[in-house]
């Protein structure tokens, strides 16, 4: 039933019962709830997790994530794409070394390499 949705939220008295409940359901799925107090604002919760990016870092040769839709502007796309770049550059051990090449695609554009 969770793969149906983007995020999940829980609340700080269920969050101990949560590993009864389904833990590794949620890990085997690569999603875990995000805790809500009483007092948190739930709009801006929702637009935290929905701007926020997962990087899965397997043994594969290439990774691809979204870094923004067609209601930015292209400043805010040029932010997050540097933003994602130097993030995925401090989870590698080699840094830049491991990195063969860097291509934008847009869903109707041609690809632009850009490294």
């Amino acid at each position: 039933w969770a793969k149906k949705y983007s995020l999940l939220f829980i609340s700080e008295s269920l969050l101990k019962h949560l590993p009864k409940m389904g833990g590794p359901m949620f890990a085997k799925w690569g999603l875990f709830p995000q805790l809500v107090a009483q007092n948190d604002n739930i709009q801006n919760k929702i637009d935290e997790g929905l701007a926020t990016i997962k990087f899965q870092l397997k043994k594969v040769t290439n990774l691809g994530l979204a870094i923004g839709h067609v209601k930015m502007d292209e400043e805010q796309i040029r932010q997050n794409l540097i933003m994602s770049i130097n993030f995925l550059i401090s989870l590698l051990k080699k840094g830049w070394n491991n990195i063969s090449a860097l291509t934008i695609r847009s869903t109707m554009g041609k690809p632009v390499k850009i490294y």
